[in-house]
């Protein structure tokens, strides 16, 4: 298995790195690495910072494995949303370095972070969903429904609107922009800080500010596994 994800670890902050080569897809292969890395993120109790290559943070779920359809499609979707529902409960904080284009599960991961902090530049970050003729998920309705401003809900889910960072920010996918060669310095800067939060406390009040979002995102994802016949 190739390597897709990098995991750096130094002065109480993780970096965590997406890359392809390409837009980032998130295959199964390149979810397995990532939950690897939050798991031994998790062990190591730091801030994290999930970031992508240059241009492109996550084009969203790999194409060519949604296409086949089937369980291998279905279990590759559920995995993302369940990494999603598992990043906005994390028991440290975490910071989204969103590097470029943020599309469809790319911008759902994007969502799920404490803090997002995006590159200027001629980028798209949004759900495309209904766009490509696909019904926007339980999952994807709640998890735009958690952090996107009320103005923007459904301009971004039902007519599928896709922003540049700019006005991602008002939109509520990302928290600030900055150029694209001050962004990873941006991002250490606010893990640093974050860091230096209890992290016990920390996650007390990220899991009672978030209690109805995750209870609201885990009812989503059983409906999206009835939706397809799935019981677990």
């Amino acid at each position: 298995m190739s390597t897709l994800v990098t995991y750096r670890q130094g002065d109480s902050i993780t970096t965590i790195t997406m890359d392809d080569g390409k837009m980032n897809a998130l295959s199964p292969e390149m979810l397995s690495q990532l939950n690897d890395a939050f798991d031994r993120a998790e062990r190591d109790r730091c801030a994290v910072i999930l970031t992508g290559r240059a241009g492109a943070f996550s084009g969203g779920f790999d194409l060519r494995v949604l296409r086949g359809g089937g369980p291998d499609a279905y279990g590759m979707v559920r995995t993302g949303f369940v990494l999603a529902e598992r990043i906005l409960s994390f028991p440290a904080p975490v910071v989204v370095a969103c590097t470029g284009h943020a599309i469809a599960m790319g911008a759902f991961l994007v969502l799920s972070g404490d803090y997002r902090v995006g590159a200027a530049g001629e980028y798209k970050i949004g759900a495309n969903e209904v766009a490509i003729g696909i019904t926007m998920p339980f999952f994807g309705v709640e998890i735009c429904r958690q952090r996107l401003a009320p103005a923007h809900f459904n301009r971004a889910v039902i007519n599928a609107e896709i922003y540049r960072p700019e006005d991602a920010v008002a939109a509520g996918f990302l928290d600030r922009i900055v150029p694209a060669s001050d962004l990873q310095v941006v991002a250490r800067t606010i893990a640093a800080d974050l860091a230096r939060l209890d992290m016990g406390v920390h996650t007390a009040t990220k899991l009672r500010a978030r209690d109805h979002a995750l209870k609201a995102i885990r009812a989503a994802i059983e409906a999206d596994d009835a939706a397809v016949g799935l019981h677990t």
